[in-house]
């Protein structure tokens, strides 16, 4: 039982995402990056203004019940640049945040973590920031290449790295029950569909120094808010353990309590794009209210969604946009 208690409201700010989209037609409960600016005083739409699209994903995320109100770091994309260039330009507050939530061991979704903690540190008066990371997240990693090579992938920020910047850093393959109960950060997601198998291609080294497959990430995890009178608000930020999983773990976390949205990348990208089919009629099940599916999930994917669902429930994450439940 996840014990979290509910939640008045939800505010979801995405400060680093692959795309770019402030035209399209949005949801009431969805604000484009366009339409967030000129609300808080830009007085010439330029280049100088808006966000940088880039390949990660970071969430910031506040939580109100009645006069509290809590924020976490969820990820912090790909490098120091996008995510300090599109936090200033948004203009958030990054001395709000009292909790950061590293999803996996990625670079593209710590890449920019240690400048993240400098923000975060700069603004909160030198205090030391709660770290949630798994300890299979610091492994060394590599993608092996169709001709038999490894081609390595960039580490995340050691433990030590992030307590030099400031973090105060929980490793736990457990799940834990974040400010005040309004956040779920989930354990180990089990792995029970039969179709999702992770990401291929994808090794981690070993204490011995040999490369071995590692396609479960079994480092992945969840973060999940419940929102009174809707339900479960999940955040997966890349879903290698599958989306399907994601969301079969999130119900069983909380049971009695409905899936109300899903927010992240879904990874049916490449290699995944066969299980497309499966996926979408998997989802399809939950009969969520929003699907915000960004980052590594692929046009593909994201059409397929629509066509399965409307477009009154896919609303795909771009930087900038803001989601309110």
């Amino acid at each position: 039982m996840a014990g979290i208690a509910p939640i008045d409201k939800i505010e979801i700010h995405v400060v680093v995402d692959n795309a770019t989209d402030s035209l399209s037609t949005i949801p009431a409960h969805v604000e484009s990056e366009f339409t967030f600016l000129e609300r808080h005083g830009m007085r010439e739409l330029s280049g100088d203004c808006l966000c940088c699209a880039c390949h990660g994903l970071s969430h910031l995320i506040t939580a109100t019940r009645g006069a509290h109100r809590h924020t976490v770091l969820f990820d912090t994309g790909p490098e120091e640049y996008a995510f300090e260039r599109n936090s200033k330009r948004l203009g958030v507050d990054l001395g709000t945040v009292e909790s950061i939530v590293l999803s996996h061991g990625h670079w593209d979704h710590a890449g920019g973590m240690l400048k993240a903690l400098d923000l975060v540190r700069s603004r909160n008066g030198g205090r030391p920031t709660p770290y949630y990371a798994h300890l299979g997240m610091f492994r060394a990693r590599a993608r092996r290449l169709p001709n038999g090579s490894m081609l390595p992938i960039k580490d995340v920020p050691s433990i030590e790295a992030l307590t030099a910047h400031g973090a105060q850093v929980n490793c736990t393959r457990e799940p834990q029950v974040l400010l005040d109960s309004m956040f779920y950060l989930s354990g180990e997601i089990p792995r029970v569909t039969p179709f999702e198998h992770g990401l291929p291609a994808h090794y981690q080294k070993t204490e011995a120094g040999n490369w071995m497959p590692d396609p479960l990430l079994i480092d992945e995890r969840f973060l999940m808010v419940n929102v009174a009178g809707k339900g479960l608000v999940v955040f997966t930020a890349c879903s290698h353990a599958g989306v399907v999983n994601v969301l079969k773990h999130a119900r069983d976390c909380a049971p009695g309590i409905p899936l109300y949205a899903v927010l992240g990348g879904f990874h049916l990208a490449g290699p995944n794009e066969k299980i497309i089919p499966e996926t979408v009629q998997a989802v399809k099940e939950f009969n969520l209210s929003t699907i915000a599916a960004g980052h590594c999930t692929g046009w593909r994917a994201v059409r397929a969604f629509a066509n399965a669902v409307g477009e009154t429930v896919v609303d795909p994450s771009v930087v900038g946009k803001r989601y309110t439940f």
